[in-house]
């Protein structure tokens, strides 16, 4: 460690030319001799909410075993690298989502409210998400109280309140600019990020100075750290210019860009690199939509997602849906892996984070909303991890959600028909 009186503060970003870039936690940001927890510069937990649809097959999702005595199952296997940091949890239901007509039409929605949007009855937080609950209380401190993102455009999964859902943004490039571009509009960020080859060129005297005052590994954190921007920055340039390149699509179903597992990557890229420098500690990824007639060819899937889904207990046709539900808990394990490769004083990023993956529904032939398909990535406001909680069967998913918000220092004491929190998670 770097030992000195001064320390950096962690707010610190390398500034040049109007852009800006946040650094990670740095040694330097810790006073000598200080622990981490007892600093300014403690990581507060984050929280991370990752939506998929059409549930999973149960068979092919349920881990083998209770407690930490448990196996993962075919579709979490993925999961196996970072098992000490995931917590199953199944038994789940989510009464509120369970209205039928349309079928899809509330199924996003109520992920993260546990509320009827027609039947709000539970006080002035009716309707708005657990994520933006969140946000009003933890999510001042930051530059983007939140981050809405998707890999597929339409629906929703956060809201303010009834009906006042916030936008998902498909666009990385978009994302990219809005955390680190200039400008006070993106038409201004990008005419000015294209005069350079890169955004990091702009910053380049700046983390100059900066090493001058920084410890040998210190600068290598800010050196590897730099470049993992630029790759990333440079992955959107590529994936962009690709979509540019086909013009508009028609709206009728259509098969998988060649890039989409890309542009899943990118987005998950995006979300560690606004928790890494503290751009904001709330984000949501809704990989795909409800209904999505998206095909996965990757994984030899030609048949579109939403008719697939309805299975009628074919086993062909639930072999095909647990190659897509492993494909998509593969791009999950992918962002976990990397999550781990970013150092937060003694540990890493899973230890400070508190990341959510599922549905809302369970056995999507039924439009089932019970036994949903659930698991918390990380190890945040103090989560065991390496354990599969087996719930009664039908327990209010609102539980979960409620003790994620909680451990996260969100006051809160009531939400949606929560009945209690998980101690033993």
């Amino acid at each position: 460690m770097f030992i000195t009186k001064k320390h950096l503060s962690r707010r610190t970003v390398l500034k040049g030319a109007g852009a800006a870039v946040s650094l990670p936690l740095l040694d330097a940001m810790i006073p000598a001799h200080t622990a981490l927890a007892n600093t300014a510069a403690a990581v507060k937990p984050r929280l991370g909410f990752i939506y998929i649809p059409h549930g999973a097959i149960e068979r092919f999702w349920v881990p083998q075993g209770k407690g930490k005595d448990f196996q993962f199952s075919r579709i979490l296997k993925p999961m196996e690298g970072v098992r000490d940091y995931v917590t199953v949890v199944t038994g789940l239901r989510n009464k509120s989502g369970e209205r039928q007509n349309p079928p899809h039409g509330i199924t996003e929605q109520t992920w993260l409210t546990c509320q009827d949007p027609q039947g709000s009855t539970w006080g002035p937080e009716a309707g708005i998400s657990i994520d933006q609950m969140a946000a009003k209380q933890i999510g001042q401190d930051t530059p983007l109280s939140s981050l809405e993102l998707c890999a597929e455009p339409g629906g929703a999964t956060s809201y303010r309140g009834p009906n006042q859902s916030l936008p998902l943004e498909g666009n990385p490039r978009k994302v990219f600019y809005s955390m680190f571009g200039p400008g006070d509009s993106n038409t201004d960020r990008v005419a000015r990020l294209k005069a350079t080859d890169s955004l990091l060129d702009y910053v380049l005297e700046s983390s100059r100075s900066l090493n001058r005052q920084l410890g040998a590994a210190d600068r290598a954190l800010v050196s590897d750290y730099l470049e993992s921007v630029r790759e990333v920055e440079g992955r959107v340039q590529k994936l962009m210019a690709k979509a540019d390149s086909l013009g508009e699509l028609p709206d009728a179903p259509r098969g998988t860009p060649d890039d989409f597992t890309e542009l899943v990557d990118v987005q998950f890229e995006m979300m560690l690199l606004a928790f890494q420098t503290g751009q904001t500690r709330i984000a949501s990824l809704r990989m795909i939509k409800e209904a999505s007639m998206r095909t996965f060819p990757t994984v030899n899937v030609d048949e579109a997602f939403h008719p697939l889904s309805h299975h009628g207990e074919d086993p062909d046709k639930q072999e095909k849906l647990a190659r897509v539900q492993t494909y998509q808990i593969e791009r999950f394990a992918r962002f976990a892996k990397r999550m781990t490769s970013v150092k937060e004083g003694d540990g890493n990023m899973l230890d400070n984070s508190i990341i959510l993956y599922g549905s809302n529904l369970g056995n999507s032939d039924l439009h089932n909303c019970s036994q949903l398909p659930e698991l918390v990535l990380g190890k945040g406001g103090g989560f065991k991890g390496g354990q599969h909680i087996a719930a009664p069967k039908d327990t209010p998913h609102a539980n979960l959600l409620l003790t994620i918000a909680q451990r996260a220092g969100v006051k809160v004491e009531k939400f949606g028909d929560a009945t209690g929190t998980f101690g033993e998670a």
